[in-house]
């Protein structure tokens, strides 16, 4: 092991110190991870099937107690093995400030999911030089609750899987579909940065289906004095100008005016109220606010769009991104179902949207697996864009247990089609049983493939919340989900990475 020519700035004498433990006890060490921080040297090694966090020192050095660990001695060196608890975590990010999370700004970046809490290593390998930033600790309240883990364990997650990478280029933290201020509290503490803001339960969807009569009691009696203007200046401000936009010209009538602001009216005010709350609450904390209007039942108009982006900014609210609901379907782990050309159209409408305001990044959700999707946006080369994905991590977990521990798949696939028709209500799929392969008429060689086939991916996605929690029988799949990917991590971190190269490939086209 030439440590010298990976590690050209670490002193030799502790990168002696690493390949003496190394030597001494067999143990497999994580080469990227070898960081120097005063006169001690910090990595990662893997013993059986647990990873720890070693730090090396001369054998006349005094450890700070600020670690906790075991110390150890080897020749001339001292050793202090210290597991990957919350305290050491916190101990990292306070040394190594490439562990921390950072404010990903309006540039491209690419949010990875990680329900398991073991990709992240994998996500950071496949978007290294990809011009992409990665949102790596992203979590959603409901993906928490599913699968009973803490924002401070995602943080922590993250902040490992930075440091055994050595990914000094930074990470955002995602705290995703946030719908109340105790929502924002829990993940402030952890050291999220990105704020995602979920509306959903403030939209009108049945807006466009009122009358004339009902529409407008329900345009009078929007909380106008939150929305900090009158009905008539609303009216006026819009129907008396040109909203021209690059090549977009927005034409609204009195009637698209009045239909938009009742569907989004109380979107535009909780979303200020949020984002007033971050601001007064933790006014120290880094935070850039993405919003997410995509849980709608119709697609966002440009003009929509337009409306919300400029009732925000009129009222000081500044976006790093915001998910419109597009055209077609945008269902869970499986590509685009609709019109691309259609798509490709609307989506640069929504660009110039976004330039107008800004210039915020327009975020695909659900952005896993719509590789024709991304496609058209890697065509257009204009403006940014953040992915949001989360359940096809899992499933390349699943993958990885198809290959490697046949038995436990079966096991996971008949538990989680049992849960099915519980678990699929609060998602948008079009997966059925009927069509999912019987599992008695497959061989184990051919597992692997029903994580090819769309219904047996919807399936296995939205049942992931039962097969990591305790379920009513009082059984649990985690642990021994968790064993066959810790002996197959090779395997699995080599699964995640190719299909993130084909997930970032399409954008990269002609670059």
């Amino acid at each position: 092991m030439k440590m010298n020519k990976i590690y050209p700035n670490t002193n030799p004498e502790l990168q002696t110190a690493v390949q003496t433990f190394k030597e001494t006890w067999n143990i497999h060490v994580y080469e990227k991870s070898l960081q120097e921080y005063g006169n001690c040297c910090y990595f990662l090694i893997r013993e059986d099937l647990r990873k720890f966090l070693v730090i090396a020192a001369k054998k006349d050095h005094t450890f700070s107690k600020d670690f906790q660990g075991h110390q150890i001695e080897a020749g001339e060196f001292i050793y202090l093995r210290c597991k990957m608890s919350r305290k050491n975590a916190s101990v990292l990010r306070s040394k190594f400030e490439f562990t921390n999370a950072v404010l990903v700004g309006k540039n491209n970046s690419y949010g990875f999911g990680d329900r398991l809490g073991n990709a992240g290593p994998a996500h950071l390998r496949a978007v290294r030089n990809s011009g992409f930033i990665p949102v790596l600790a992203q979590q959603s309240i409901r993906e928490l609750e599913r699968t009973n883990r803490t924002a401070q364990e995602v943080m922590d997650a993250a902040s490992w899987a930075a440091f055994q990478e050595g990914f000094t280029e930074g990470f955002g933290a995602d705290a995703d579909h946030l719908k109340t201020t105790d929502h924002i509290d829990r993940m402030v503490k952890a050291g999220f940065t990105m704020f995602t803001i979920d509306p959903s339960d403030h939209v009108v969807n049945k807006a466009r289906m009122m009358d004339q009569i009902e529409l407008i009691k329900a345009f009078n009696s929007l909380p106008w004095k939150q929305l900090r203007c009158l009905p008539e200046d609303l009216l006026q401000r819009y129907l008396n100008e040109k909203l021209s936009l690059n090549n977009l010209i927005l034409t609204p009538t009195k009637h698209d005016l009045i239909t938009g602001m009742v569907k989004y009216g109380r979107v535009i005010t909780h979303t200020k109220k949020l984002a007033d709350y971050l601001a007064s609450t933790y006014p120290d904390h880094p935070v850039e606010l993405e919003l997410s209007i995509d849980e709608t039942e119709l697609p966002t108009t440009p003009f929509e769009h337009y409306l919300i982006a400029s009732e925000l900014s009129r009222l000081g609210v500044e976006l790093v991104s915001l998910a419109p609901r597009f055209c077609g379907d945008f269902e869970k782990g499986i590509d685009f179902k609709g019109d691309l050309d259609q798509f490709g159209v609307e989506y640069e409408q929504h660009l110039a949207v976004a330039e107008r305001f800004g210039g915020y990044k327009l975020s695909i959700h659900s952005g896993s697996d719509k590789f024709s999707v991304y496609k058209v946006i890697g065509s257009i080369k204009s403006g940014s864009v953040h992915v949001k994905t989360a359940g096809t991590s899992y499933l390349e977990a699943l993958r990885t247990v198809a290959e490697a521990n046949p038995d436990l798949f079966r096991e996971i696939l008949s538990y989680s089609m049992k849960c099915f028709n519980e678990d699929k209500k609060t998602y948008h799929i079009s997966a059925k049983l009927k069509n999912v392969p019987a599992l008695e008429s497959l061989k184990d060689k051919q597992l692997p493939l029903l994580l090819d086939d769309n219904d047996t991916r919807q399936v296995l996605h939205v049942a992931y919340g039962s097969i990591l929690s305790e379920n009513s029988e009082g059984k649990t799949f985690k642990a021994q989900l968790m064993r066959s990917l810790e002996e197959n991590e090779h395997l699995h971190e080599k699964n995640l990475v190719h299909h993130f190269y084909k997930h970032l490939e399409p954008f990269l086209v002609d670059k």
